[in-house]
Parts: structure tokens; sequence; C-alpha cells
């Protein structure tokens, strides 16, 4: 396969607009970790979903740091890619832009793993709102 210096550029605005998305996730986990450590502080008899609300927010902070270490990796593949294809190293950039490819599929691969995790910590705060109803 043949490519030239501008196939590597089409992906930036596809990882510039990922990183962003998972920029604002982990704004909005940490917002939610920082006030679920208020709510087990400042409850006498904190709930037992909150233990596992903070798990899953580990795990979901840790997969988010992991999608965005990815998302970077693929973006300074592609830019090296194109640094390789201006240099006339053809074979070479197209390596590193195939890497470019795997470290995308991998962070996507994290985030969908993460939605699926942030599923289930919905349904964990349901459950709670559920046992308050009934009790």
């Amino acid at each position: 396969m043949n490519i030239d210096i501008s196939t590597p550029a089409l992906l930036f605005p596809a990882i510039t607009l990922l990183l962003l998305a998972f920029t604002n996730r982990f704004v909005a986990l940490a917002t939610l970790a920082r006030g679920l450590r208020q709510r087990y502080i400042d409850e006498s008899k904190p709930p037992p979903t909150i233990l596992g609300q903070i798990k899953n927010l580990k795990l979901r902070l840790l997969l988010i740091r992991n999608m965005q270490a990815l998302g970077i990796g693929s973006f300074f593949c592609c830019v090296l890619s194109m640094v390789f294809m201006y240099f006339e190293k053809q074979e070479t950039g197209e390596y590193v832009f195939g890497a470019s490819l795997f470290f995308l599929l991998a962070s996507l691969s994290l985030s969908f793993w993460e939605t699926q995790i942030s599923t289930q910590a919905l349904n964990l705060e349901l459950s709670d709102l559920e046992e308050k109803s009934r009790g």
C-alpha cells in the first residue's frame, strides 16, 4: 500500500476530538469522585453502594488515563509518520502510520469498556435510590 503525507493528517481532527472527549470524561469523573468522597465523610453511616461506586470510579479513571495515553500515542505516530514521509522514508512512514491506527483502535476499545463500566455505575446509583424508596 502506498500512502502520501496527507493521509495521516486525515486523522488529526478525529484524534483531537477524541482527546477532548476523554478529557471531559476525566473532569466529570474527578468531580464525581470528589463528591462521593465528601458524601462518604459527611454521612454518619454511608450507604454500602458508595464503596462500590468508588471502586468503579478508580477503574474508570485508570481506563481514561490509558485511553488518553493511547490517543496521544496515536497522534504522535501520525505526526512522526508524516515526518518520515517528508524525508522520503515512505515505508517507515507507512509502518508508523499503521502503529498509529492500532493505538487509535486500542484507545477506542478502552473507551467502549469504560462506557460499559459507566452503565454499571449508573445502575449501582439507581439501585441505591430504589432501596431508599422502599425503606
